[in-house]
């Protein structure tokens, strides 16, 4: 295993166990990627865009947004000048779920039971 690579899953482990028992939705590795872009990468975040980004077909990221938008995490909004471009930004609630997600993690000093 890679030098540190030991510590750095438990880290992760411990992290996933908080997540998991925090009640927050339960996410998909892909949803998580996506709303981790959207949120932490600056611009304008578009279906095309997102699937070249995570190396995914342009369906793949649209049923996860569909789910990730029935969470109320994220919203689709009509470019108004090209109402033929949708654009992808978090809500409130999406913000809030990364702000808690972040909490999560950077407690490492809690070993989950």
């Amino acid at each position: 295993m890679v030098s540190g690579g030991r510590d750095s899953l438990g880290q992760w482990r411990r992290a996933l166990l908080r997540y998991v028992r925090s009640g927050q939705p339960d996410l998909t590795n892909r949803q998580m990627a996506l709303l981790l872009v959207v949120g932490l990468e600056g611009g304008l975040h578009t279906v095309r865009g997102l699937a070249a980004r995570l190396g995914v077909s342009k369906p793949v990221v649209t049923r996860a947004l569909n789910s990730l938008t029935g969470l109320g995490l994220v919203l689709r909004r009509v470019d108004e000048r090209d109402r033929r471009s949708v654009f992808i930004d978090l809500t409130p609630n999406g913000e809030e779920f990364l702000s808690d997600f972040a909490g999560v993690i950077v407690h490492d000093d809690e070993e989950p039971s």
